[in-house]
This record gives C-alpha cells, sequence and structure tokens, in this order.
C-alpha cells in the first residue's frame, strides 16, 4: 500500500513529507523532483512568497545511490521566509507579545471554523496549517510517484481550462499540447489555447485592480494508463471516488469533476456515452519515457493495449471505477482565494465587534499551481491503484508483474 502523509505550517522552519510503500530500485531523479516544485511555484497573479521561496526537496531517507531502497521516504522543503518568523512562532513559550495574532477570520478560510473545533482564541495557528503551502509537500511526494508511474509507461500533466469569466472555446486539448506546455519556461496561466491565456490574465489584472482574487478550473490529464486500475467491487475502491476525494482534499477546490461529468448530467444519453470499435492491427502498448521527459505512446494511444477504441472520451478514461484504457480526465475547480487584499466583512475574536477581516500577503491568482498539486494527488492516487495491481517489493518485481498484465491483454 502506498501511502503518503505531510506535515509542516506556512511559516514553520519546513514542511515535511513521507512517502510509504514505495518499491526498492526505483531510480530518483532530484531533479525532476525541484523542477515540480518550482512548476507549483509559477503562474500569472502569484504573490510575494514566490518571491522569497525557492523550493528544493531535501531527502533524508528510503533512498540511497540514487534509488529508493524500500523504506519510508521522508524529505523537506525548507521555508526561506522562516527567518521572518522564528520569533513569532517558536517551538518553544518564546515571548508571546512577538505573535501575530490574526484576530478576525477570513470569510472563505478555515480561520472561525477551525478555531471553534480545536478552541484557540485566534487563527493562527488554523491559519498555519490550512495554508496552501502544505501543498509543496504534496508536489515533492506527487513527484516520485511520477517517477514510479512512468515505468508504467504513465504521464501526468495539468493545464488551465478556464481562470473567472475567461475560458478556452474548445476543452478537449490534444495530449501533444499539454506536453508542450509541460516545456514552456514560462508559465504564465498553464493555458493550451494563446488567445484564451491573454483573456485570463486580463481577468487576474482586474483583480488585482480591484482588490479581489479568482478562481479558475483545471484538467489534469494521465496519459499512457492501462486498462483495469480501480474495480467496482467495492465502493471505496472505485478510481473515479478515489481521484475525486484526491483532488477534491486540495486547499480551496469545491468541485471536481471526471470526463464531461457536469455536461453529461443536461445531455441524453447517446450523446454521453462513448462508442466503441476494434483495430485489428492495433498499435504496441506506451513505452516509459527517460527520468525527466514525458512518456511516449505509439500511434493516437487509443488502442494501446488491447485494440478496442472510444469515438469519444466522455467518461474520462473511467467506466464502472475502472480505468478504460483511455487517458483519465479529472477538472479540479478552484474557488477565489480567500485573502483578500479589500476584505471582507467579519468580526473580531475578543470584542465581537464587526470588523475587516484580516489580511496577510497572498495571492491574486493560483489556478496553475492547484493544477500541479493536482498531478500530484493524481499521481499518488494513480501509483497506489498501480501498486496494489502490480504489487512487489522491487521494481524487478513490480515489472515483471506488469509484464504479464500486458501480455493477459493483448492476448485478450
Amino acid at each position: 500500500m502506498l501511502r503518503f502523509s505531510t506535515a509542516g505550517e506556512s511559516h514553520g522552519e519546513a514542511l515535511v513529507a513521507v512517502l510509504s510503500g514505495v518499491p526498492a530500485g526505483l531510480a530518483i531523479d532530484s531533479t525532476f523532483v525541484d523542477r515540480e516544485l518550482w512548476r507549483r511555484q509559477q503562474g500569472y497573479g502569484r504573490g510575494g512568497r514566490m518571491k522569497i521561496e525557492h523550493d528544493s526537496a531535501h531527502i533524508l531517507s528510503g533512498v540511497r545511490h540514487g534509488a529508493t531502497i524500500g523504506s519510508p521516504i521522508a524529505l523537506t522543503i525548507q521555508n526561506r521566509d522562516w527567518k521572518n518568523w522564528q520569533e513569532a512562532l517558536p517551538v518553544g513559550a518564546g515571548d508571546p507579545a512577538k505573535h501575530k495574532a490574526v484576530n478576525a477570520p477570513r470569510p472563505g478560510h478555515a480561520d472561525l471554523a477551525g478555531a471553534l473545533k480545536y478552541n484557540f482564541r485566534e487563527a493562527r495557528y488554523v491559519l498555519e496549517r490550512a495554508s496552501a503551502r502544505e501543498s509543496a509537500a504534496r508536489v515533492a511526494a506527487g513527484a516520485i510517484a511520477k517517477l514510479l508511474l512512468r515505468e508504467f509507461g504513465i504521464e501526468v500533466l495539468s493545464h488551465v481550462l478556464a481562470v473567472g469569466g475567461a475560458a478556452v472555446r474548445d476543452a478537449e486539448i490534444p495530449w501533444e499540447k499539454i506536453q508542450a506546455l509541460y516545456a514552456r519556461r514560462e508559465v504564465l496561466l498553464n493555458c493550451a489555447d494563446p488567445e484564451a491565456e491573454e483573456r485570463m490574465k486580463a481577468e487576474v489584472d482586474n483583480a488585482l485592480k480591484t482588490g479581489d482574487s479568482v478562481g479558475g478550473v483545471f484538467e489534469v490529464v494521465a496519459h499512457g494508463v492501462p486498462p483495469g486500475l480501480g474495480t467496482y467491487a467495492n465502493w471505496d475502491e472505485r478510481l473515479d471516488a478515489l481521484l475525486a476525494a484526491a483532488v477534491m482534499s486540495l486547499q480551496a477546490v469545491k468541485a471536481v469533476e471526471i470526463g464531461s461529468g457536469i455536461g453529461a448530467a443536461a445531455s441524453p444519453g447517446s450523446a454521453v456515452h462513448d462508442a466503441i470499435g476494434y483495430e485489428r492491427h492495433h498499435p504496441t502498448s506506451p513505452t516509459p519515457g527517460e527520468a525527466g521527459t514525458p512518456a511516449r505512446a505509439e500511434g493516437d494511444g487509443r488502442a494501446g493495449y488491447t485494440g478496442f477504441t472510444r469515438a469519444s472520451n466522455h467518461a474520462g478514461g473511467i467506466e464502472g471505477g475502472i480505468s478504460n484504457g483511455e487517458d483519465i480526465l479529472v477538472r479540479g475547480y478552484l474557488k477565489p482565494i480567500s485573502t483578500l487584499r479589500r476584505p471582507l466583512e467579519s468580526v473580531d475574536f475578543k470584542t465581537r465587534e464587526a470588523v475587516k477581516a484580516a489580511y496577510e500577503r497572498s495571492d491574486v491568482c493560483v489556478v496553475p499551481a492547484a493544477g500541479v498539486g493536482g498531478e500530484a494527488m493524481v499521481a499518488l492516487t494513480l501509483a497506489r491503484c498501480a501498486l496494489e495491481k502490480f504489487g512487489g517489493d522491487s521494481m524487478g518485481e513490480v515489472l515483471r508483474n506488469f509484464e504479464g498484465y500486458k501480455k493477459q491483454l493483448t492476448d485478450y
């Protein structure tokens, strides 16, 4: 069982991630992990914090001589802003006069609900852990999951479909365009439609001028996934349910869609379900890419394992809780950031008087960064399901099992 957890506060000394269940013998490319962390920090509309942090993963355990050794992988990501908060957030008692209290909870944030739950009289400790800064640790763990998935020929990337009221007109973006986004050195809004990206930038600019924030929609695409991950046998083992929970767990995500699920609810069945075909001379299965490069698939990828094809992919690569061999499509709907430079009405924790909500340095738009976080959560979920199906203690054992399953599919 692949498991992971994170620890750390937004302005604490470091973030921590622990990932267990990774088989021995997986090559770990630290440069790739750090580039994933870099991608999370990019995007038009990010705030001043990203000018301070230069995220890099420091692996403490579970990796030796460049490969996993089967034991839990522990890594840390230093918070460079910690030097400005050591006296305000010490581990010891410290000086209470230097504590930076959050006395007016922000609407839309965890401030008030968390303070009530843990009986805090202000929201500093809630803010510190509920912050999306925590997602950096997930991205680092997800990078290792991506390296594992590449051994199966699976690649996970994301792109932005909407920011505020600006959206791409054709939501069916070819995989090659998404790969091209990954290769760009300037992320901007990570949109494959240049005209739509300009409209998205205008949305961010307007929010910045008015002291507001803006949300949007990102799509995570898992390419090269074989049929057979997940199951309909039990409710909590369905792949779509696992992915929905994983992406929903990201900060500010308020809805998750698999395939064209939202539009399908208002459409007739004949326009929703994906017609099945067959190619007798189908291409071979996807092959893994080299470390740090996308996986490669021969042909169009739709007949890569069995020869069965789909005329469309409204199901988003999952039917009955099982991957069906098509690209897996998961969309996250991100609400606008809760911290506003022009704060909404709130109430002071102590006086109960009406005040403006607290404000601390924040972003205006984080949709591209949230997409990278979504990639991590999708990768971690798929890696877990892949290991449950092809499990073993070493990569050699896992890949032997995988080769046997591929033969089963091609012989079907």
